[in-house]
């Protein structure tokens, strides 16, 4: 399992690639905040938004998980965490205000693609996104501090 490949996977890239050509900017491999040793694939950090391409062997895919005969046991626990890792992740961004979206790794990119933007387009239409800008401190302002100062 440590050779199994958990970033840039095809899929992955593929969206990103459609995402980055349609103007939008993002993180990758960002950490959970308040949750050690996970990540969110792609976030759109000022709209707060998290998007996650998952396998569909490693996160139970309803139509195209597969299950190890050698092992049987012992997999079939580990995969069961996986997806209630995915769960507890979900609801935690959630429960801190994020908008959470999760896709199969054998979904058309394109589509993923175009319902992320829709999303981003959405949170910026509602305005959340300007009101976290307004919300911010001026770095001059008193009180401020920095690392820089």
């Amino acid at each position: 399992m440590s050779r199994q490949g958990s970033r840039d996977t095809a899929p992955e890239v593929a969206v990103r690639r459609l995402l980055h050509s349609a103007g939008l900017r993002y993180r990758i491999n960002v950490p959970v905040p308040g949750m050690p040793r996970r990540t969110i694939d792609i976030v759109f950090p000022k709209a707060k938004i998290a998007v996650f391409m998952d396998g569909c062997f490693w996160h139970g895919c309803p139509w195209h998980a597969t299950q190890p005969k050698s092992n049987a046991e012992w997999w079939r626990a580990k995969l069961d965490k996986n997806v209630a890792r995915d769960r507890e992740t979900t609801e935690h961004l959630q429960a801190v205000g994020w908008t959470v979206l999760r896709y199969w790794e054998h979904e058309s990119p394109s589509e993923v693609a175009e319902a992320v933007m829709h999303a981003v387009q959405g949170i910026r239409s509602e305005g959340r996104w300007g009101s976290l800008r307004q919300a911010r401190a001026p770095a001059d302002a008193p009180g401020h501090t920095s690392a820089f100062n």
